[in-house]
């Protein structure tokens, strides 16, 4: 029978699913984080949830699991199954459940003291709610658009509000629970549908991102409210974790490998900085910022001289990026994807077969997988970083070895 604890809080197991998933599944005898029972509980936990995606290996150290998903069959993230795993008390489900045996329909529309009443009468002193807790409750569910309230006169009136019809909008369900941040929402939004066949599949399909969906949801919330946040980061070099307080101003997803990070301005530092998302936990949201448009302003800036997320912003530290490529007559959709794909700097047509990228950016080596794209089509490149340049010709020359091409053609990087 599989292992079924519903979960108190999800940033514990966050963290577990991080440690296991993300950054590489432990054996028992490895992991240190906790006691030997803790790990077998949460272990326990994360198989009921993902058992059918688990795979084992057997090494010298003992069992190593780790996830094993294929595209093309699963189409559906599991990681949401965790959201859905929230525990709540005996009186919790009891007051849910009761309000809307009551409230079965919209046009039921009941005051607080008949509520109450209502509730007694199906309860039947098995369980009882006060005032105070129902009013919260109700209040609660109000702020999440299921309950309305209305006051006529000195009388306040509570109803359930109309479900949505949503079944027009399948296709945009789908895609977005597994294509958009904190696409969880639509997860739940899919199981108000009846049964339908799955339509996308993903050759890409960056599923541990659901884990940071409370993170990101929070920082939004502090984008539109144009708020401070404080929050605790794991250093990426430092090894331990700190709390700092940022100001949110965007956030940048990799559509080549799904990482997700914060780009915030840190008023201590005096810096734009970025953060990633899975090295975040504990996001609070702090007091209004005044100056949240001037430091917007400074990051669309920088964001000229941005390949990556390295958002140094003094424009007098940048290194110039320019090579040039070889477009034979029918090959025009080569210098379209010049265009599309570039973030920065321009294009530039250097005669009828040659065509010149430049531009200037903080940091040259976040382009290099880019640019070594179009392997086989430089004919000239020129960086002002010359470590990045030799290191690139260097590693196109130990490419030419491994061939067996001995420096590779006369007219061609």
């Amino acid at each position: 029978m599989a292992y079924n604890e519903l979960i108190k809080n999800f940033e514990k197991v966050r963290a577990y699913m991080r440690e296991f998933y993300v950054y590489g599944f432990k054996s028992r005898t490895e992991y240190n984080g906790k006691s030997t029972r803790s790990y077998d509980d949460e272990r326990r936990r994360l198989e009921s949830w993902l058992g059918e995606y688990m795979s084992f290996t057997q090494t010298p150290e003992g069992k190593n699991v780790f996830l094993s998903v294929d595209s093309r069959i699963t189409k559906k993230n599991p990681f949401y199954k965790a959201w859905k795993a929230k525990s709540f008390t005996d009186g919790d489900i009891t007051l849910h459940f009761v309000i809307f045996d009551i409230l079965y329909e919209p046009s039921i529309r009941k005051t607080l003291a008949e509520l109450i009443e209502d509730i007694d009468q199906r309860l039947d002193s098995a369980m009882s709610f006060d005032e105070s807790t129902l009013r919260k409750k109700l209040k609660e569910y109000e702020s999440e658009g299921i309950v309305r309230i209305e006051k006529e006169g000195r009388k306040v009136f509570y109803s359930r509000m109309p479900d949505i019809d949503i079944s027009q909008l399948v296709d945009a369900i789908d895609f977005f629970s597994e294509a958009a941040p904190c696409g969880v929402i639509g997860s739940f939004l899919q199981e108000r549908l009846q049964e339908h066949e799955e339509r996308f599949s993903f050759k890409h399909h960056y599923i541990t991102q659901a884990m940071d969906s409370a993170v990101m949801e929070t920082l939004f919330e502090a984008i539109r409210l144009r708020r401070y946040v404080t929050l605790d980061n794991l250093g990426k070099w430092a090894g331990e974790v700190k709390s700092v307080c940022l100001v949110p101003l965007k956030i940048y997803i990799s559509a080549q490998n799904g990482r997700q990070n914060l780009i915030a301005y840190h008023e201590r530092g005096n810096r734009i900085s970025s953060y990633r998302l899975d090295y975040i936990t504990n996001v609070k949201l702090g007091d209004p910022c005044v100056e949240f448009e001037q430091y917007r302003e400074i990051l669309k800036r920088a964001e000229s001289h941005m390949w990556g997320v390295n958002c140094k912003w003094n424009p007098n530290q940048t290194e110039h990026v320019e090579f040039e490529i070889r477009v034979d007559a029918d090959e025009q959709y080569i210098v379209q994807r010049l265009e599309r794909e570039k973030r920065c700097g321009r294009v530039e047509q250097v005669d009828e077969n040659h065509y010149r990228y430049v531009a200037d950016v903080y940091d040259t080596t976040e382009m290099i997988p880019w640019v070594r794209s179009f392997i086989s089509r430089i004919t000239k490149m020129n960086f002002s970083n010359r470590s990045a340049e030799n290191l690139f010709k260097t590693d196109i020359q130990e490419m030419y070895r491994m061939y067996g091409i001995e420096g590779g053609d006369d007219d061609a990087v």
